[in-house]
């Protein structure tokens, strides 16, 4: 629900990069024996509907945790972890690992999400839980957002124990259920559930990846190196309310209205962070025009807003300079023939990382004015969470994994996504964490985790399953 599940898509592919073929039509590296299992597979977790409240996710769980059995992954140190979702709807999170036999470092996490947004039959043009393959892609939903990633993880490392490989470190996997609801598995995770989940680093499956454009060109892979913090606000405005046929200057829809008029007029103060000066600098050997005549000039000044506010403008930069709040909900009255007693707006926020919520609270109140109350939705509190250091050795083997499987030109781009994701929790207290999976789709015509008709070129789905591999041999070797 949370994260703008997109690739990173729309920007401008570099010069030197020419069309060879239709990276769709092109046939994967991984060997065919491991295509049909990563098929078979990635088959069953599309068609459990992990939606919120149908009680799917214990047995999403325990399809994963019966690969890893099979796999040779030790029962007892597979766990199915029962906890509350949103109010009333109970879920489990996986946490497995991978003992090293002499753990040189601490351990690598591997995050994921098991669950998936809902999606109503009569929308789709197909059943959205019933698995298809056809015209080199497969089709449902959860195909992008993302158990392409779980099942690509779970599977690199069943693969790599198979092949002999020995960790010099332990490797966990933690695979949520409520990732799109409430997050109470991640908070669990990096919270009391943390001696479970201490590493090093984390790897995020649910984060990254990459495009081509339509004409086959390769685009770029971002790898998310920072997340903006999730923060709805009420407004409410009261009001003693009345007769409607005695309206008076004062009326709550009315304050409420001239609130979110003024709201919508406000802008953030915008900031660049470190993982932004590296975005927008490779960003700006692209863009030849105003946009990037504004991100270079940003860039060498920071404190140049008119050239943020040119960034800001653009449809691809949208959120990548500041924090953003919009409405987003709205109710008000209680009768036809009766002056409103009261009128309240959800307002969303992605707050920039380092900004803590409440100062974002006291910015909205001044903007509000003193006759609406801004208080935070008490059902979800975002954490505020830093820009921690890019680790080199985690953008080296990234890199190497996507241009060994997609060939010098496609490019690497350190990224702060707009959305939200597990990774927030563990930034918080500490566990740089990366957004490095690696699927891919065409932009825009694959650009549709969360909507409509999802779905994933088939070799996408088995280059993610040689990615992992890859990586994670080289930060575990």
């Amino acid at each position: 629900m949370r994260r703008l599940a997109m690739l990173v898509a729309g920007l401008a592919a570099t010069s030197a990069a020419t069309a060879q073929t239709n990276p769709v039509t092109m046939p994967s590296k991984l060997e065919p024996a491991w295509q049909a299992r990563t098929r078979a597979f990635f088959e069953q977790a599309i068609e459990i509907p992990t939606v919120a409240k149908r009680n799917q996710m214990p047995r999403m769980a325990q399809l994963v945790a019966d690969r890893l059995k099979a796999g040779g992954f030790a029962a007892e140190d597979i766990r199915i972890m029962p906890h509350e979702g949103v109010p009333g709807d109970p879920t489990v999170t996986l946490i497995a690992r991978w003992r090293a036999e002499r753990p040189a470092k601490k351990p690598i996490l591997i995050l994921g999400h098991m669950d998936v947004v809902e999606a109503k039959r009569e929308d789709w043009t197909f059943d959205p839980f019933e698995f298809r393959e056809e015209g080199g892609y497969f089709l449902g939903r959860g195909t992008a957002d993302m158990k392409s990633g779980i099942v690509a993880t779970t599977l690199a490392l069943i693969k790599l124990r198979e092949s002999g490989f020995k960790p010099n470190r332990d490797v966990i996997l933690f695979f949520t259920g409520d990732e799109e609801t409430a997050q109470n598995g991640a908070l669990k995770g990096s919270t009391e559930w943390r001696e479970l989940t201490d590493a090093a680093f984390g790897l995020n499956a649910d984060g990254g990846g990459g495009s081509y454009d339509r004409s086959g060109r390769p685009i770029n892979f971002g790898m998310d190196a920072a997340e903006k913090t999730y923060q709805t606000y009420f407004f409410t405005a009261r009001n003693r309310g009345g007769h409607s046929s005695r309206p008076r200057p004062d009326n709550a829809i009315y304050d409420l209205a001239d609130a979110l008029k003024r709201l919508q007029a406000h802008r953030f103060t915008p900031m660049l962070t470190d993982v932004g000066r590296a975005y927008f600098t490779e960003r700006a050997k692209d863009e030849k025009g105003p946009l990037g005549d504004a991100m270079r000039r940003w860039v060498a000044n920071p404190k140049d807003g008119a050239a943020a506010d040119i960034i800001e403008a653009s449809d691809l930069e949208v959120g990548k300079t500041r924090t953003r709040c919009v409405a987003t909900l709205l109710e008000g009255g209680h009768a036809d023939n009766a002056l409103p007693q009261s009128a309240r707006a959800g307002v969303n926020c992605r707050i920039m990382p380092g900004v803590e919520p409440a100062t974002v609270q006291a910015e909205l109140q001044r903007v509000a004015g003193a006759a609406i109350e801004v208080k935070p939705d008490p059902s979800f509190i975002g954490k505020p969470t830093p820009v921690l250091p890019l680790l080199p050795e985690v953008l080296a083997a990234y890199t190497a994994a996507v241009q060994q499987l997609h060939g010098p030109g496609m490019r690497v781009i350190p990224n702060m996504t707009t959305g939200t994701t597990d990774a927030n929790f563990f930034r918080s207290v500490g566990i740089p964490v990366f957004g490095v999976d690696g699927g891919w789709g065409i932009s825009p015509d694959d650009e549709r985790a969360h909507g409509l008709d999802e779905r994933l070129p088939v070799r996408a789905m088995y280059d993610d399953v040689l990615h992992w591999e890859m990586m994670i041999r080289d930060l575990a070797d």
